[in-house]
């Protein structure tokens, strides 16, 4: 098992999780319970699936949750790619 807090990559993903929920502070509030409430909920969770993985046995447990995570990175990539064009 691993400790999430040593982990550089759950390090990143909590202050980008961070760096979401300043920047949608500022969209509109017709997207309070849209895109707002999505990206936050998908930030939240690249950081969460890191954190679960690490807490799992070495092997598919853990490469399953990495793999996970990296998913949760391009929703997100996509979503702030929407968030811009809108």
């Amino acid at each position: 098992m691993r400790d999430f807090h040593n982990f550089d990559a759950w390090s990143k993903a909590h202050g980008l999780t961070l760096t979401i929920y300043r920047l949608t502070e500022d969209f509109p509030k017709s997207e309070s319970f849209g895109l707002v409430m999505s990206m936050r909920r998908c930030a939240s969770s690249i950081a969460m699936k890191i954190a679960e993985a690490c807490g799992r046995d070495d092997g598919e447990p853990y490469a399953s949750g990495l793999r996970q995570a990296r998913g949760m990175g391009m929703e997100l990539e996509y979503q702030i790619l929407l968030a811009r064009d809108l």
